[in-house]
C-alpha cells in the first residue's frame, strides 16, 4: 500500500444495523484500498487493504465462497 491516509468517513453496512452485534466499518484510503475497523472497538486498530486485494474480497464475497 502506498498511502493508508484515510479520506472518507467509516461507513457501517446497512445490513449491520439494529440487532446485529457482529459488525465492521470501512472507509476509502488515499491509495484506493480500505481501512476496516471494528465498530464495537473502534480504538482497537484499523485494518488496511490495498485495492487489488479489496477488489478479489469483494468477488470472493460475491461469489459466495464464504457460505458456511
Amino acid at each position: 500500500m502506498k498511502n493508508q491516509e484515510i479520506v472518507t468517513r467509516f461507513k457501517k453496512s446497512s445490513a449491520s444495523q439494529g440487532d446485529q452485534q457482529e459488525c465492521v466499518e470501512v472507509a476509502h484510503t488515499a491509495d484506493g484500498g480500505r481501512a476496516v475497523r471494528d465498530s464495537k472497538d473502534r480504538d482497537g486498530g484499523t485494518q488496511f487493504h490495498g485495492a487489488e486485494a479489496w477488489g478479489a474480497f469483494l468477488g470472493a464475497v460475491k461469489d459466495g465462497r464464504f457460505r458456511g
